[in-house]
């Protein structure tokens, strides 16, 4: 008898270490949902007109995952939010809730949990862009019925909800950073699809049924880094047909993932590097990258205009800057990506495919090389440059030479875009960067200028030659144009900072101490709607957590900073990078005596 008495006394402790919530964190809470206008976004839409009223308030759901991801780092599971809300906060914070109370035993825990999910899942189906069911199996004959069924202009009208909501969660991360991003960054941002798991078994394509979360799809990376493979889409009969070729692509396979891809917008200010102050704390002019809109799609499916969709989220007041993307962004159709991304004020920054080198368009008689506009007499081995750097004909240090040489044949911007897009540009000799045959007015202006001589045609000379000016159309050249020189200084630190952006916050967001973003069990969740939510707390988490670290890095009145920054790589020069690597400097050698 003393022997059970002393074991239930033992059991007893440890249940009684549940720590309480202080109220001083949950009033913090309270107010950023308040502030954020997540209720009043939600209440309308999840709110009963008949039977009795439900016994969890939007608010407190809210301020209960809220709770959940700042305590759990970003990571949200609803026992998690049901033992926070219905058990480990003051009565007098339950009460300012709304909230019912409920034993303190398992019959009333699984009542107060059924509580929380039914409320979230009221919420998730009002935002819900997908007509398919989600946790069972269904045979995709009926989800092809379901999905013909369903009303577009209402699946249109969830996903703009579903982006509002997201977004008004990880605007709460930025409150405390709109301040110093109004201050300290010109609105350059960088766009990005990671993938992230979901909490479902994928399934075959061929498979008579969808998996339990049928709005995903395979995520597949070769071991040469290339976009995914399309293996889901090819009928079974093509399968057969290509088997070997297929099994092929299958022995390159470095990551399968069943899941989503989501596209981060980073906004980043290219024009400083995070370099640490003298006295070594983080210079507090140059403000972390933070994620600062997102959207959520099936793998490779619709990313030009997914990533319009995540950058139509920022606001209005923020200023629009350089726009930098991987390949898979300037691959795109132009009306998917790049002309809205220009008609929004950004301007674009990319790198190219082997086969997207040299020239790539023309318009009145100009010429599009690695997407700027260029005399059409550039001698040829500078049209070529990177081609032949590629092809081994010439090395890294003439490559860089040829890029700068380019620098006198390009055409100028004369004037800021019209509103339409429209660009005003002068050639190059009218520039005063070069000296031309054909304007004569250009001549005897020194022989550090190239002289062009074009070659006479029966034809005549184009528009570019005969006139000071030329105006090019938003579309021309639209999907590989951009202001920066491809390849130069300047270009280099405006795209890498950027694109190092974009692998900085994945790989903080994926650390596997905190967010975990990766991770399919962080998200118990299945659906696109459920994903996107959760997934907006961990980014949010990620935000936070980022510019904590680059406060306590930072010195305050004279006092030394409370952590040391992170330490930084030693990058490469400016002017170094070629498209096959960096150019080495030569060992010094000492002197002969």
């Amino acid at each position: 008898m003393n022997r059970s008495l002393a074991r239930h006394a033992h059991i007893a402790r440890l249940r009684s270490q549940r720590v309480p919530v202080p109220d001083r964190e949950v009033l913090e809470i309270i107010e950023q949902v308040t502030d954020s206008g997540l209720v009043e976004e939600i209440e309308p839409l999840v709110s009963r007109r008949t039977g009795s009223p439900c016994t969890l308030p939007v608010r407190a759901l809210l301020v209960g995952m809220s709770l959940t991801a700042a305590r759990d780092g970003g990571v949200i599971l609803f026992t998690r939010v049901t033992n926070l809300l219905y058990f480990a906060l003051s009565d007098a914070m339950r009460q300012q809730l709304g909230l019912r109370h409920y034993p303190d035993h398992d019959r009333g825990f699984e009542s107060a949990y059924a509580v929380v999910r039914r409320r979230i899942h009221s919420v998730l189906d009002a935002i819900d862009p997908s007509p398919l069911p989600k946790n069972h199996r269904l045979a995709r004959r009926h989800a092809e019925k379901l999905l013909a069924q369903a009303d577009p202009a209402e699946l249109i009208h969830r996903r703009t909800l579903l982006l509002r909501v997201t977004d008004m969660i990880l605007a709460m991360s930025l409150r405390e950073a709109r301040p110093l991003l109004n201050g300290h960054w010109n609105g350059s941002v960088c766009v990005d699809a990671t993938v992230i798991g979901t909490y479902a078994k994928g399934l075959a394509p061929d498979s008579p049924v969808t998996s339990t979360d049928p709005d995903a799809a395979w995520y597949v990376r070769t071991a040469k880094h290339k976009d995914p493979l399309a293996l889901d889409d090819l009928a079974p009969a093509q399968q057969d047909k290509n088997s070997a070729k297929l099994q092929k692509k299958a022995d390159r396979i470095k990551k399968r993932l069943y899941g989503y891809d989501a596209s981060l917008v980073i906004a980043r200010d290219p024009e400083h590097d995070g370099t640490p102050m003298p006295d070594g704390s983080a210079n507090p002019d140059v403000v972390p990258a933070l994620v600062i809109a997102f959207a959520v799609e099936k793998p490779s499916h619709r990313p030009g205009q997914v990533a319009i969709e995540a950058l139509q989220q920022i606001d209005d007041s923020l200023p629009r800057g350089y726009l930098a993307g991987d390949r898979a962004y300037n691959d795109q159709k132009p009306e998917n990506f790049q002309l809205p991304v220009r008609a929004m004020g950004y301007e674009p920054v990319y790198d190219y495919a082997k086969d997207q080198l040299g020239v790539q368009a023309g318009f009145a008689g100009a010429q599009l090389v690695e997407g700027n506009w260029y005399c059409p007499s550039m001698p040829d081995e500078l049209k070529n440059a990177t081609k032949d750097l590629i092809d081994e004909k010439i090395d890294k240090q003439t490559w860089i030479n040829r890029i700068r040489a380019r620098a006198a044949y390009l055409f100028m911007p004369k004037q800021r875009p019209d509103a339409e897009g429209h660009r005003r540009v002068m050639c190059p000799a009218q520039a005063g960067r070069a000296q031309c045959s054909l304007k004569k007015h250009t001549l005897g202006r020194g022989i550090h200028l190239p002289l062009v001589d074009p070659a006479p045609s029966p034809a005549g000379s184009p528009p570019c030659c005969s006139q000071k000016t030329i105006t090019v159309p938003p579309e021309s050249g639209a999907n590989l144009w951009q202001p920066l020189q491809y390849g130069s200084e300047a270009w280099q630190r405006v795209y890498f900072r950027l694109r190092n952006s974009v692998e900085g916050i994945n790989g903080y967001a994926k650390d596997r101490l905190y967010e975990r973003l990766e991770d399919a069990g962080t998200r118990r969740i299945r659906g696109i709607a459920a994903q996107t939510l959760l997934l907006a707390f961990q980014l949010a988490h990620a935000n936070r957590r980022k510019l904590t670290a680059w406060a306590n890095s930072i010195a305050l009145h004279g006092d030394r900073p409370h952590r040391r920054p992170t330490r930084r790589r030693k990058t490469k020069p400016l002017g170094t990078w070629t498209p096959k690597g960096y150019v080495t400097e030569p060992e010094k050698t000492e002197p002969d005596e």
